[in-house]
């Protein structure tokens, strides 16, 4: 079963470092619901941690879900865009703010179970190092696997999942990839500890993402949730789903079928000169479409390329199956 998501900003205004105020007019909260109710084939949102969820809202957002028939996928708490986290959260040198760290996660992992959720995703973004001789690499690593820890047996009916980054806005994040996630939840050592695959954070690590999704599979089945992107693999551009990659794209969706994944798919784009609600749209679309066609390729064939290993073969294949009878 195919379900998709979108993170609710993504159809709003999005800014970037050259103009911090976005593009666009900002848009207001129950716009942002009823843009994402335009596009037919998404059935759940993902919502940001103190942009869209206070503890004051949680029953305005249960309107709003129910109002337009979309389920809470996810809550991704704001461990990266208010200025207390500038040198971290959990791995912070402070202890007051990795107990803020903390204590913000439970606040959103009790406002998901209101809202009738079962994943909290965390993206660290500030923890991590700018410059050499700048970072304990050893205590706040350490720093960092207790606060999370701390968050998993809070509630051990909510799944926690870690989306690594291999840089921004750090130089350096210690969730950096998909192999340092899998070190880190068996540190961890908790069962509802997980990994969100970013499309584009592992694309940015020059991993191949279809291979993190094996990866993940054969080291405990800790893929819990993906957002959906593309980028030309220098910077996480956030672009339409399969615009650059598109056959590294229909790769990562074979395994997500091989491995057996049964989560959600959510757009994570951030179109900053775009109409953001086509170009989400348009990022949907292709999702469906990429599973679509899984669903007319015969799966036998796709194995035996792989079983044969020949990149002639593979290379005659997808030509055929994407180029012949373009005119």
């Amino acid at each position: 079963m195919n379900r998709y998501s979108v993170i609710l900003s993504n159809v709003g205004s999005c800014a970037d470092r050259f103009l911090t105020a976005g593009y666009d007019e900002p848009v207001a909260l129950a716009e942002l619901f009823r843009r994402v109710a335009e596009i037919p084939q998404v059935s759940g949102v993902e919502l940001v941690g103190s942009w869209h969820v206070t503890d004051r809202n949680v029953a305005e957002l249960k309107k709003y879900l129910e109002h337009y028939n979309l389920k809470l996928v996810s809550i991704i708490p704001d461990h990266f865009g208010q200025p207390k986290w500038k040198n971290g959260s959990f791995a912070s040198r402070e202890a007051v703010i990795r107990a803020d760290a903390v204590n913000h996660t439970k606040e959103m992992i009790d406002a998901a179970a209101e809202l009738g959720c079962d994943l909290v995703s965390l993206w660290p973004g500030q923890d991590g190092y700018d410059y050499v001789f700048q970072a304990d690499y050893l205590q706040e690593r350490e720093w960092f696997s207790l606060g999370v820890q701390e968050t998993c047996r809070y509630r051990k009916d909510m799944r926690i999942s870690l989306e690594y980054k291999i840089k921004e806005p750090r130089t350096h994040s210690y969730l950096s990839t998909v192999s340092n996630a899998l070190l880190t939840i068996m540190e961890i050592s908790e069962p509802n500890c997980g990994v969100t695959i970013d499309f584009g954070h592992a694309l940015n690590a020059y991993e191949t993402p279809a291979e993190s999704v094996a990866l993940l599979k054969k080291y405990g089945d800790r893929l819990f949730h993906v957002h959906m992107n593309d980028n030309y693999r220098h910077w996480d551009d956030d672009m339409i789903v399969g615009s650059v990659h598109t056959v590294e794209t229909l790769e990562f969706f074979y395994w997500l079928r091989k491995t057996g994944y049964q989560g959600w798919l959510s757009i994570d784009q951030y179109p900053y000169r775009e109409d953001s609600l086509e170009a989400v749209r348009q990022g949907v679309l292709a999702m469906d479409s990429f599973n679509r066609l899984l669903d007319r390729v015969p799966e036998a064939e796709l194995d035996e390329l792989i079983r044969i290993g020949n990149a002639a073969a593979s290379a005659s294949y997808f030509r055929k199956l994407l180029l012949d009878g373009v005119q």
